[in-house]
């Protein structure tokens, strides 16, 4: 298969349409766009893509068949596990609305600053049981599945019964486990279920092994007993899987997640686990050239793309060419503006203080936002702005804005990108995205209790690492400072956009920090550009390191920018000129998974990057 068009041909390209400049031209990708008629499954592993397109085959809906494809990555740890947190946007074709799924689990009983501080912390930790915050991906599969799904939680979980039964586990995974052995070691039940061959060179399995988990199988055949015990007392399908949701948080599972959590040193408990609630929630939008955009709200990074659009709906973008000087230097210095704002602004919208998004999200505040922009150097001292005023308030945080700025300057100007920097920044999850013929559209994008994961006892689960991405210090961000009960500020970012009333995107990407800028650049791609959706997630993309990592130490290295290899060397030359500190890759788009709606032809295009293992299938 030929490669993508190379860069120097994208800047002479014009786009002719949305999405289908290039429709009638020899393929020009190394992965080839899928096509379908009645449904779509797309998702972070081959077999996952199999177990949605077995639901959709079985009659489910993309609510189905999505939640098909997210217990069965959790099952094959690709990057999460049963215990992390699931984020989701769902196209109801029956209300013609966008609706928000916000499964991610607190900080648990016990989990304050202080604490954290007393042993010596800057953050919370990056591994084990103390890292966790409640589990919040089973709610919000049975959650997703009850309200707008319409098949059994028995139906839907049996692919990965099957997996869980036993699967020939791929070399990603397999060499993931044996390079975080270490830390595996460290925690008897995840030592239990990854490490295959103990006391050998190599204790994890072998690429192509069959890999099986017996605690996960009996958690989940907990579940489906319970929901088919409350069929069989005549309750409804609705009601049963909200049964077994019970018997997870409440019951003999909640029980002994609680155990093998504070066993192995973690503070969840079981009223922690009993108070927890999947909340269903209006989604943040923005509108970009009449294409209304939707994210998550604040306790995700989404809005930051939501602010991103705004600043440069300001721009010609296609006027500059693609990827060009100044193109790449007006996103770049968009993005640093709304960073900062993420940075200090965006966290948990249940606890106080109260997020000032209507004067973040204003049109009027990103005009001001752009004359900040300096047009022959990058800005290293970006800082957040002030979005009070746009909303009739006075900031209450103007002696903190004061210092932050100057601040993150001087810790973190010098910071190379290390190899530790860089995972961090680029943590992984994966993304699932479904569509079907009636009108349902489903992107989530799941994450939490990667390898190498601490267990919870003896229920296979694997628990969140998601409390890192708190703060303890106000001084950084008043708005997300850890405390039992409240949600950390996630990078978690599925999107959707819909043009003329109807379905138009629905993509998401796995990787931390990088996702909502490189999901920036994919739907300009297409927008601007004129890209299909195959095309728009191969096309290279740049990364911008200036925005405080949400992992990890939290670092930052402004100026920082990974540009793709294929980059011309008088762009280079331009972009050092201007300040930046170059590094290149080989791939730098994805892996982004997308499908766009073709109402011309009635018909799908799937789109999935050319690196990773992420895989769908249409019909």
């Amino acid at each position: 298969m030929k490669k993508h068009i190379p860069l120097v041909c994208l800047l002479l390209i014009s786009a002719t349409g949305m999405g289908q400049s290039f429709n009638n031209l020899p393929l020009h990708t190394q992965k080839p766009p899928l096509h379908g008629k009645n449904w779509m499954a797309i998702t972070g592993k081959p077999l996952a893509a199999t177990a949605g397109a077995m639901i959709f085959n079985k009659g489910g809906n993309a609510v189905d068949a999505s939640c098909a494809m997210l217990a069965a990555t959790c099952t094959m740890w690709d990057a999460l596990a049963w215990g992390g947190e699931t984020q989701a946007l769902i196209y109801n074709p029956n209300t013609k609305k966008v609706i928000a799924i916000n499964a991610l689990g607190v900080a648990p009983t016990g989990a304050t600053a202080d604490f954290f501080k007393s042993k010596g912390m800057k953050y919370p930790p990056e591994y084990g049981a103390l890292a966790a915050v409640t589990p919040g991906t089973p709610g919000g599969l049975m959650t997703m599945l009850a309200e707008y799904g319409t098949m059994s939680l028995k139906d839907v979980l049996a692919p990965a019964m099957e997996l869980a039964e036993g699967y020939p586990i791929e070399a990603q995974t397999a060499n993931s486990i044996e390079g975080g052995k270490a830390e595996i070691k460290k925690w008897p039940y995840s030592t239990k279920v990854f490490l295959t061959h103990p006391g050998a060179k190599r204790e994890a399995p072998d690429a192509g092994e069959i890999f099986v988990q017996k605690d996960l199988l009996s958690t989940l055949q907990k579940l489906v007993e319970r929901e088919q015990q409350a069929l069989k007392k005549g309750r409804t399908r609705k009601e049963a899987i909200y049964a077994a949701y019970d018997r997870f948080y409440k019951g003999d599972i909640a029980k002994e997640i609680a155990r093998g959590c504070q066993e192995q040193g973690g503070l969840i408990t079981e009223q922690d686990l009993a108070n927890w609630k999947v909340k269903i929630e209006a989604p943040m939008m923005t509108s970009y050239r009449g294409i209304d955009v939707y994210k998550l709200q604040q306790w995700t990074q989404g809005p930051v793309m939501l602010q991103t659009l705004n600043i440069l709906e300001n721009f010609d973008l296609k006027g500059m060419g693609y990827n060009s000087t100044k193109y790449v230097h007006t996103l770049y210095q968009a993005m640093n503006l709304a960073y900062a704002d993420r940075d200090f602004y965006y966290g948990d919208p249940a606890f106080a203080p109260e997020e000032p998004m209507k004067g973040l999200l204003s049109k009027e505040y990103a005009k001001e936002r752009t004359k900040q922009i300096n047009w022959e150097m990058n800005n290293l001292a970006t800082g957040p702005g002030d979005p009070y005023p746009f909303e009739g308030k006075q900031n209450p945080y103007t002696d903190l804005l004061k210092t932050w700025g100057s601040q993150a300057l001087l810790n973190q100007a010098g910071n190379p990108l290390t190899e530790k920097f860089l995972n961090d920044f680029a943590a992984g999850t994966t993304s699932v995205e479904a569509a079907d013929k009636e009108g349902w559209v489903v992107s989530i994008t799941p994450s939490g209790g990667w390898v190498p994961s601490c267990i919870a006892g003896n229920t296979g689960v694997g628990m969140s690492q998601r409390m890192q991405s708190f703060v303890l210090d106000a001084k950084e961000n008043p708005f997300n400072v850890v405390e039992p009960g409240k949600r950390p500020r996630v990078t978690l970012t599925p999107s959707m956009a819909l043009k003329d009333g109807k379905p138009f995107l629905s993509f998401a990407k796995q990787a931390g920090d990088e996702q909502d800028q490189l999901l920036l650049q994919f739907f300009l791609n297409v927008v601007e550009f004129g890209m299909t959706v195959q095309e728009a997630c191969e096309a290279p993309s740049f990364k911008t390191f200036q925005m405080y990592s949400s992992f990890g130490n939290h670092e930052k290295a402004p100026g920082a920018l990974t540009l793709n290899n294929a980059m011309p060397p008088w762009i280079r030359k331009d972009l050092t000129r201007m300040g930046y500190k170059l590094s290149y890759q080989e791939r730098t788009s994805g892996p982004i998974n997308a499908i766009y709606f073709d109402w011309e032809h009635g018909s799908f295009w799937g789109g999935s990057s050319n690196h990773g293992e992420d895989y769908g299938i249409g019909w």
